[in-house]
């Protein structure tokens, strides 16, 4: 069995996973966790490699962009203060805690490669939390705040991620240029976003094809993740705010039919 029929094995059984979960009424991520694990003792099983690389850009841009999509930019105004203090403060004390301790308690290991192992395990995936929220009645605010932590908790992550790695490959990094980096890093992500967001809105006021309308959608968090990228800026935080800003102006350029289709799409 090829890579890419391996793949498309995995991605045929965590369809049937998910669809086990609706049947027996379980929030579906716990399922995929137990099928995942469950397949990676497989005697024989053939081994998958990625290259993070591919992860970053095929993966991770539609991913956060889809979710900043669905985030309600009222939502976020009125919990900013919370959600920075756990999606900024607490993911970056996490980060230095886990180091921390990998540090002092792992023999040979340097600062910058305990940073980079932080900047890894630092951000929480709250989809299952979500999905029980859900089920308990547990008010919407709190979820809604969850939802916002988890939305900005990867694009901190992953800068500091970035700063980590080019601090192991670097011979003189200091503290201060980390913090520069991650200023700069992730205000040039943020204005990336923003004007190919812009320009994009101006784009879709002259579209008359909805299915040309999603097509450009779809391309969106690419086109901000590779020109962030290219920026050597934040191209995570670039996908995020591009999908808040479409998100707050999809009303100007999208039909109420073209919604719908575009939502239909995206599920």
């Amino acid at each position: 069995m090829n890579d890419i029929e391996l793949l498309l094995a995995l991605v045929a059984a965590a369809v049937a996973l998910v669809w086990l979960a609706r049947v027996i009424n379980v929030p579906y991520p716990a399922l995929l966790v137990v099928g995942g694990l469950a397949i990676g003792f497989v005697p024989g099983a053939p081994e998958l490699v990625l290259d993070p690389d591919v992860v970053f850009l095929v993966f991770i841009p539609p991913l956060v962009h889809a979710a900043a999509w669905q985030t309600s930019p009222r939502t976020l105004r009125e919990f900013a203060r919370p959600i920075g203090q756990l999606a900024i403060l607490l993911v970056l004390l996490t980060i230095g805690a886990v180091a921390l301790v990998a540090h002092t308690l792992i023999d040979g290991m340097s600062w910058q490669a305990a940073f980079v192992l932080g900047a890894i395990v630092a951000p929480t995936d709250p989809v299952a939390a979500t999905a029980i929220f859900r089920r308990l009645g547990v008010p919407p605010h709190v979820t809604a705040l969850l939802e916002g932590e988890s939305l900005l908790n990867d694009a901190t992550a992953l800068v500091a991620y970035r700063i980590a790695v080019a601090a192991i490959v670097s011979t003189s990094y200091s503290i201060l240029d980390a913090g520069v980096d991650l200023v700069l890093v992730s205000a040039g992500g943020v204005v990336i976003g923003l004007a190919l967001a812009w320009a994009i809105v101006e784009a879709h006021k002259r579209l008359e094809d909805t299915m040309v309308q999603i097509a450009v959608t779809l391309i969106t968090p690419y086109a901000a993740f590779i020109a962030a990228e290219q920026a050597h800026t934040s191209g995570i935080i670039a996908s995020v705010v591009s999908g808040l800003y479409l998100s707050w102006r999809s009303p100007d350029f999208f039909a109420p039919t073209a919604r719908i289709q575009a939502g239909g799409f995206g599920r």
